[in-house]
Formats: structure tokens, sequence, C-alpha cells
């Protein structure tokens, strides 16, 4: 290497190309993804419908009686504005219900940006592509909890 010049073609041949997303549907026109929070572990299917969301059988208002637990799974739909456009069925496993909230949402999230991968900025953006990786910390011998001690008594 004499010169500098010599590093400029150095950088094309090795450059990676950006990454492409391509669209992610089954046989019968669905996208399947999985989501996940805490110990709540959600599958979701997506397929172009009226707008109905069914949970483990169950219509979604039934299965999250809270009003704010319905408001978090309807965000990305919200988001990517395809409200009444998509058909989800999921099924949603361990956890609570506000860890299952947050499955089925992350889960959605990632089946809309399968069927359509030009959403993906938006919904990355609103930060529900991130899985939320904040579990239950273990308990440790010789404390009460995972940090809490026992009573301390001088006498």
């Amino acid at each position: 290497m004499a010169d500098l010049s010599s590093l400029k073609d150095l950088g094309t041949s090795s450059e990676a190309a950006a990454p492409v997303h391509v669209r992610k549907v089954d046989s019968l026109g669905r996208s399947y993804a999985t989501g996940k929070r805490k110990d709540a572990v959600a599958r979701v299917w997506l397929k172009p419908g009226s707008g109905k969301i069914t949970i483990n059988g169950k219509d979604f208002s039934a299965y999250f009686a809270r009003p704010v637990l319905q408001m978090i799974l309807r965000q990305p739909i919200v988001a990517a504005s395809r409200d009444g456009q998509f058909d989800i069925v999921a099924t949603v496993a361990g956890g609570g219900l506000s860890g299952q909230a947050g499955a089925v949402r992350h889960g959605l999230s990632k089946a809309l940006t399968y069927f359509e991968p030009g959403l993906r900025g938006v919904l990355k953006k609103g930060g529900f592509l991130t899985r939320d990786s904040r579990v239950v910390e273990r308990k440790k011998y010789g404390k009460a909890k995972a940090r809490r001690s026992f009573q301390f008594s001088k006498r």
C-alpha cells in the first residue's frame, strides 16, 4: 500500500449491504410471530380481515378486561394506522395479564412487519419491536427475597 487511494478500493469490496426485510406470509396468507414479555409467551397470527382480535379463543376485550391492557394491545395497530384491517388470533401463556398484554403487543408488532415490511420504521420508532428483557430477579440464599435481608435485631 503506497498511498491512500488503495484503501478506497478495500472499503467497497468488503462493505456489507443493508439488510433487506422480506415479506413472510404462509400459504393461507397469514404472518406469524412470537412475542415475549416477563414470563409470558404469545403466538400471534395476522391476516387481512375486519379487525377482529381473538386471544385464547375469547374476544380481546373479554380476555383483557382492563382498558389499559386493551390500549397496550392495540398500540402497534394504531401507530401503523391499520385499525380494522387485520384479523388477529393469539394464544398466550405464562405470566400475569400485564405481561401477557405486552407479549401479544410484541408478537403483533413483529407479525405486522412480516406482513408489511414497510411498517418496520414506524413500529421501531415507537419501540414496539424491542423485546423488554426485564424479568424477575431470582431469590438468593441468605436473603428473604432477591435482595431483601431478614430483619436485623441488635439484641
